[in-house]
């Protein structure tokens, strides 16, 4: 009976067909041997701290500070941590900053990238380019640069470097780029400003989240390279 039902369904899809024979070809089945079928790729991998947002932003206490929560639900999903498919092309420790997209993106082996939203520089203020980090700082002083003071007066209190904390612009952590060995003054960095994340607002400099670039900080050996397109 299984046999005769069978084929009673293969004469009703030859019915369904403009010929009055079988014609595999036309039917589109895919009669490709297994054994020539390339394997597929991996799955996404699994990171313990890349989870549900309101853990990845959940306020936590860091070098004496206690970093406030994050209103996760306000920040666009595509800026939220995450791990990808690598689409960059890069070698993995690779940091790439796409500009246009507002992420940023850290090459794992196997084909995945973690991505993280960020904040980027107003225009005439960007950078893009390939060079790497130098060296990174936690909790790092901030200092404006003299032609930042001469546009915002009230900055100069600052002159001699802004100490690290809830308040600094460079937020919990800095990563500082350089390029053939001279420093570039960008900088990668936290900021208290959660809500300019997808944004073109800073001075030239790529700002994550707090517990983004805490996160990110603790994957990178400080020599990374960087490249920004």
């Amino acid at each position: 009976m299984l046999s005769g039902a069978g084929a009673m369904a293969l004469l009703g899809l030859a019915g369904c067909s403009t010929t009055e024979t079988l014609d595999l070809p036309q039917m589109q089945l895919d009669n490709t041997v297994t054994g020539s079928v390339p394997p597929m790729r991996p799955a996404i991998s699994v990171d313990k701290n890349i989870t549900a947002p309101d853990v990845m932003y959940a306020s936590l206490t860091d070098g004496g500070f206690q970093v406030p929560e994050v209103p996760w639900q306000k920040v666009k999903p595509q800026f939220r941590r995450q791990i990808v498919v690598d689409k960059t092309g890069e070698a993995p420790g690779t940091i790439v900053v796409h500009l246009q997209e507002r992420m940023l993106y850290l090459v794992q082996p196997g084909g995945d990238a973690i991505r993280y939203g960020v904040g980027i520089g107003k225009d005439g203020f960007r950078w893009s380019g390939r060079a790497n980090i130098q060296y990174g700082r936690e909790w790092p002083v901030w200092t404006p640069p003299p032609e930042m003071i001469q546009r915002k007066p009230e900055l100069v209190k600052w002159q001699g470097g802004q100490p690290g904390g809830l308040t600094n612009p460079l937020g919990a952590r800095a990563l500082y780029i350089y390029q053939d060995g001279k420093d570039t003054g960008y900088r990668i960095h936290g900021s208290p400003e959660w809500w300019s994340i997808g944004q073109a607002m800073s001075s030239g400099c790529v700002r994550l989240i707090n517990q983004d670039i805490i996160d990110l900080y603790s994957r990178v050996s400080k020599k990374n390279p960087v490249v920004v397109v």
